[in-house]
């Protein structure tokens, strides 16, 4: 018997995920533990498995990674509420909570750091190294497939929206299936959950589901549906017919454009608009309501995301500008001069944008 607590009387408590010692036919509930808080007590992932009566892969999803990015727990609580255990072939696995100190504390940090640049960790490095380590050596390296959910970061929305490596041919497949908003193609950097998937060789893609410390709906809807168009697809679930939605705005690349003077922020365009260079996106003005800058678009693109703060410090985010594909002729982010000179102009930057 495994031991369990109180609090959570079906989940049994493990240091490892072992799919194979889980029952066939049922959905399992299981706290595996990652880490110890200072009073020694043991902080443990909760995660969901579901594990088919015929074989087939270990589909693995993860939420919250970022403490405060929750849109991806709705996604999985809805999507195993729902599932025909009798029908499931393989393994779905769910870690419903990454980042356990981040979502006590509503931060999108874990010991100050960012916990998406961490992997693939170190068993003998600070909490944050460690804790990449052991989620990926007792969870991650089981998953064939990964889903990773995130949102917008705090002061800031997102469309709904995907970072693929379009390049893998199979991560491609599982971005278009999930029928977003927009699709980044966007090789994955080192350091990243999903880049560390990448070079174990599993198939990872990083879908942004809207905006950060609430449930949206709507996004949550689209997601699951996304979701069981990637099981249906790799032979986890029946096929079922998908309502009619537009085809995913491709974007070869993206930047995100940050100011160059402090003050009061107002970005005009909303999320998955298409905007022209020159077009005016945000203006900021001082404290006496006086006009201080002006920003226009750099480039013709479409607006993956933006600030929504309007208290904004010089080098605050504008807007995360993506460069759509299918338009030939159209001119990305660059290092050379701005297309609109001067402090009308938007600041480009060549940083990976946050996930």
């Amino acid at each position: 018997m495994h031991p369990m607590l109180p609090e959570f009387p079906q989940a049994r408590l493990v240091e490892a995920l072992d799919v194979e010692s889980l029952p066939v036919g049922a959905i399992s509930r299981v706290l595996v533990e990652v880490a110890h808080d200072p009073l020694g007590g043991a902080q443990r992932l909760p995660v969901l498995v579901a594990r088919g009566k015929k074989p087939g892969p270990v589909f693995g999803m993860t939420a919250a990674l970022h403490g405060d990015e929750l849109n991806g727990l709705p996604v999985i609580h809805r999507l195993f509420k729902r599932l025909d255990i009798s029908r499931l072939k393989g393994t779905l696995v769910a870690v419903a909570v990454v980042n356990l100190p981040g979502f006590v504390n509503r931060t999108r940090f874990l010991a100050g750091v960012d916990p998406n640049h961490q992997f693939p960790g170190d068993p003998r490095g600070n909490l944050p190294r460690v804790y990449a380590h052991r989620l990926m050596d007792r969870v991650v390296r089981h998953f064939d497939y990964l889903v990773d959910m995130h949102t917008a970061s705090v002061g800031r929305v997102n469309s709904l929206y995907i970072r693929a490596d379009l390049n893998t041919p199979m991560a491609e497949r599982m971005a278009r299936l999930q029928r977003p908003q927009i699709i980044l193609d966007d090789p994955p950097s080192d350091k990243t959950l999903r880049g560390c998937a990448d070079e174990l060789g599993i198939p990872a893609i990083t879908v942004e589901i809207g905006n950060p410390q609430r449930f949206q709906p709507v996004f949550v809807k689209r997601a699951v549906a996304g979701m069981r168009a990637v099981l249906s697809d790799v032979g986890m679930l029946p096929r079922r017919p998908l309502g009619a939605l537009p085809d995913p705005i491709v974007c070869s690349r993206s930047s995100w454009l940050y100011t160059d003077h402090g003050g009061l922020l107002e970005v005009f365009p909303r999320v998955v608009d298409r905007v022209e260079e020159g077009e005016p996106i945000a203006r900021l003005t001082n404290v006496f309501g006086d006009l201080v800058r002006e920003y226009r678009a750099p480039w013709p693109g479409v607006i993956i995301g933006k600030s929504v703060d309007p208290v904004a410090e010089t080098g605050a985010r504008l807007v995360h500008l993506g460069q759509i594909t299918e338009d030939p002729g159209l001119r990305g982010p660059t290092s050379g001069p701005l297309a609109m000179p001067g402090p009308r102009g938007a600041a480009p930057q060549n940083d990976k944008p946050q996930a």
